[in-house]
C-alpha cells in the first residue's frame, strides 16, 4: 500500500494497472482516499513458459484468465467506478493474429532456441552493424526482429502485437505498438530531434513483413479506446478507457523513480538486470556500440541507456535444478545463508550466452569454470549457499563494470544507484553492489512498474503540465 499527497483530481474514479511478468502477473488498483492516491495489489498469479513439442511458449489463455479474474475483483472493490486500465510487461515477445484478429498460436518465449539460427540467417541479410546503426539498440537474439524472422514463412505476413498491447487489444483497444516497447523490437528507427522513431522500412523489408502487418505506433500515455466485451457490462467499468502507458515494464519502472537530479543510475533487478542511466537523447557512439549498450525509449521523451545483464534468472534456474533433486529451498533463507558463505576469489562471466538457456544451471556454471581453468563448485543442494554467494558476488562485479562504462561513455558523474524490481529485496546483493561500485544504493521497491504505469495514466488523464509529467506523478506515488 502506498500513499502520498497529490492535487485534487477532477475525476475520483479508480485506475487499474496490469503488470505482466515472466514469473508472475499483477493487477493493481489506485483509489482516492481523502484526495490521496492509494495503490493496492488486488490480484497476483504465477506465470511461466512451458516447453512443448514445437518450442517454449507462454500460456496466453492462462494469462487472460488470470487477468479477467483480477479485473473482476477490481470491479467489486472500486464501487466508485474505474476510469482507465493500462498494461505494461516484458519486451520482445508478441502474438500473431489471424484474419479474424485471433491468436494464431500460443506466443513463443524469447528464450526459445529457434532464434539461434534465425539470428545467423537475418545477419546474412542485414549486418548487425547496420541494424545497430539504424536502431541504436543493443544486439540480442531475443529481440523481436529475430523472433519474427524465426517464424514460419507461412505466418510472416500476418499482423502481430507485442504482448502488453495484445492484452489491451483483447480488452477492446485498437491494435497499436507503444514506442517504449516498440524500441525493444530492433525494428524501430533510432529517435532524433525530428522524429520520435518510426518503423524502419529497410529492416521491415529484410524481415519479409508487409507494411500492412506492422501495428500503428503510439506514444506512451495514448488513449487507445474504450473497454468493450463482457467486462464492460459490469457497473464499475462503465465508460472505462484503455491507455497504452510505457508498455515496456522497464520504462514504466524507471518512470517511477522519484529523483529529479541527473547524477544517478538504475538497476532494474529481476530475471534480467538492466543497468544504466537516463539520457536526453540516444548515445550510439562507437564505444556504446562496441559494448552493446542499448537506447530504449523511456517516458517523457527520455532514453533508457543501459545494458542487459543476466540477473536473478541464474539463481532461479539453480533453485529449479535443486528442487528437482528433492531439495526444499526458500529464497530468503538462501540469501541469508549466502551472506555468511566465504567470499569467492574469482567470479562468473554472468553474460555467457550458455547461461541464457534454461535447465541444469549449476552444471552450465561449472562448464564455464572448466573452460576457464577455474575450480568448479559443488552442485549439491546442500552447498547451495556457496553457489548463491558466488552468483551474487559475480553480479555485483558485473554491475560495477557496466556502470563504469556508463559513466565513461556518457560523461555523467554518477553518485547513486536506484535499484528496483524483485531483486531490490536482496539486501546482501545490494550491499555487494554498493561495495563493488562505490555508489550509494537506494532501494526503490518491487512494484515500480505498477507505480510508473499509474504515473503515466495520471499524467495523461489529468494533462499534467511540465517537462516530465509522469515524473511529477511518480514523486507523489512513491
Amino acid at each position: 500500500m502506498m500513499s502520498a499527497t497529490a492535487p485534487q483530481p477532477i475525476d475520483l474514479r479508480a485506475l487499474v494497472a496490469i503488470d505482466l511478468g515472466a514469473e508472475s502477473c499483477r493487477v493493481s488498483l489506485l483509489r482516492w482516499k481523502n484526495s490521496e492516491p492509494h495503490i493496492e495489489l488486488v490480484h497476483r498469479f504465477p506465470n511461466g513458459a512451458t516447453e512443448t513439442a514445437d518450442g517454449l511458449h507462454w500460456n496466453l489463455e492462462g494469462i487472460l484468465t488470470g487477468l479477467d479474474e483480477g479485473l473482476r475483483k477490481c470491479a467489486t472493490i472500486a464501487t466508485e467506478g474505474i476510469r482507465s486500465i493500462a498494461v505494461d510487461g516484458w519486451g520482445v515477445d508478441y502474438v500473431r493474429l489471424d484474419s479474424n484478429g485471433k491468436p494464431v498460436s500460443e506466443p513463443f518465449c524469447y528464450r526459445d532456441e529457434r532464434t539461434v539460427t534465425a539470428e545467423e540467417s537475418l545477419n546474412d541479410r542485414i549486418s548487425p552493424q547496420r541494424m545497430r546503426e539504424l536502431t541504436g539498440i543493443g544486439l540480442l537474439r531475443i529481440n523481436t526482429a529475430y523472433q519474427l524472422f524465426a517464424d514460419d514463412a507461412s505466418v510472416r505476413s500476418l499482423p502481430w502485437l507485442n504482448l502488453p498491447e495484445y492484452i489491451l487489444y483483447s480488452l477492446g483497444a485498437r491494435p497499436v505498438s507503444e514506442r517504449t516497447l516498440a524500441s525493444h523490437t530492433q525494428i524501430l528507427s533510432m529517435p532524433t530531434e525530428q522524429s520520435p522513431g518510426e518503423w524502419c522500412d529497410e529492416i521491415v523489408h529484410e524481415l519479409d513483413i508487409p507494411a500492412s502487418a506492422m501495428p500503428e505506433l503510439v506514444n506512451p500515455g495514448t488513449d487507445v479506446g474504450p473497454l468493450t466485451g463482457p467486462l464492460a457490462a459490469l457497473p464499475a467499468f462503465q465508460n472505462t478507457r484503455l491507455i497504452a502507458p510505457c508498455c515496456h515494464d522497464t520504462a514504466s519502472a524507471i518512470a517511477a523513480i522519484p529523483d529529479a537530479a541527473d547524477d544517478w543510475a538504475y538497476i532494474s533487478s529481476g530475471t534480467w538486470s538492466l543497468v544504466g542511466t537516463l539520457l536526453p537523447q540516444p548515445n550510439n557512439s562507437q564505444r556504446a556500440r562496441d559494448e552493446n549498450f542499448t537506447n530504449l525509449i523511456g517516458a517523457d521523451g527520455t532514453i533508457c541507456f543501459h545494458k542487459n545483464v543476466n540477473g536473478m534468472w541464474l539463481l532461479r534456474q539453480c533453485m529449479e535444478t535443486w528442487t528437482a533433486e528433492g531439495a526444499h529451498l526458500e529464497i530468503t533463507e538462501l540469501v541469508e545463508a549466502a551472506s555468511k558463505a566465504p567470499v569467492p576469489t574469482y567470479t562468473l562471466d554472468v553474460d555467457d550466452p550458455d547461461l541464457l538457456l534454461s535447465g541444469r544451471m549449476p552444471q552450465r556454471i561449472n562448464a564455464q569454470l572448466h573452460r576457464r581453468n577455474l575450480p568448479e563448485l559443488s552442485t549439491h543442494p546442500n552447498d547451495a549457499p556457496a553457489m548463491a554467494a558466488f552468483l551474487f558476488h559475480s553480479l555485483a562485479a558485473r554491475y560495477a563494470q557496466v556502470l563504469a562504462s556508463v559513466a565513461a561513455i556518457t560523461g555523467k558523474p554518477l553518485r547513486r544507484i536506484h535499484i528496483m524490481g524483485g531483486g531490490s529485496q536482496n539486501a546482501f546483493l545490494n550491499r555487494l553492489t554498493e561495495q563493488a561500485t562505490g555508489l550509494e544504493v537506494h532501494r526503490v521497491g518491487t512494484e515500480c512498474s505498477t507505480v510508473g504505469n499509474f504515473a503515466v495514466q495520471l499524467a495523461t488523464l489529468e494533462q499534467t503540465p511540465g517537462p516530465r509529467p509522469s515524473a511529477h506523478w511518480a514523486s507523489r506515488l512513491a
